[in-house]
């Protein structure tokens, strides 16, 4: 999936990894998450089966600069991507994972668990407030305004499902607490 992303980025201009890597920072972090090895890693994959090609630019006192352009390959393995019927329904939730076993803890700790989920989703949810800001400044540097639409409305799913894991949180932390209330006075 993160080779897709790539190939998107680098279908709306060429980019430097640094650039791809600030993008996925900007834009796609909040639903995507790419550390810069990954990105690396994927333009060398990416320059193998020739979906992107690399030039080399020189610079005085600095290291020679990497630029990536998508390929005419590239961009059928993109529009090919984008036509799949695949919806990418399928949830892989790590916190999920760990909520299931639970149990195991007492409940103060998963109070705390959920607490903590709750403070750390509150912050993202904050950091969303630059997003427009970033969607209004990416599509003036393609010159391409209205696939900023299109990014509007990745910027809205993620503000609701970080709202949903929000409220989720707290709804688990008021179960926790009825439920301890409960046991506590059958004691």
């Amino acid at each position: 999936m993160l080779k897709h992303g790539i190939l998107g980025l680098l279908n709306y201009h060429e980019m430097t990894g640094y650039e791809i890597m600030e993008t996925f920072r900007d834009s796609l972090n909040y639903f995507w998450d790419a550390k810069t090895s990954q990105i690396y890693r994927e333009l060398q994959g990416l320059e193998q089966k020739e979906w992107v090609s690399k030039t080399i630019v020189p610079q005085s006192g600095k290291p020679d600069k990497k630029v990536y352009s998508i390929t005419a390959t590239g961009q059928e393995e993109l529009l090919q991507w984008l036509a799949d019927d695949d919806l990418g329904l399928r949830v892989k939730t790590p916190i999920l994972m760990k909520v299931f076993f639970l149990g195991e803890r007492s409940v103060e700790d998963n109070i705390r668990y959920f607490e903590s989920v709750k403070k750390s989703c509150e912050m993202f949810l904050k950091s969303l407030g630059s997003v427009p800001q970033y969607i209004d400044t990416y599509a003036d540097i393609i010159g391409q305004k209205e696939k900023a639409l299109y990014w509007q409305m990745t910027a809205e799913y993620g503000r609701r499902s970080t709202q949903l894991q929000i409220d989720w949180a707290q709804d688990c932390i008021n179960q926790l607490e009825e439920n301890d209330e409960h046991f506590s006075d059958k004691r």
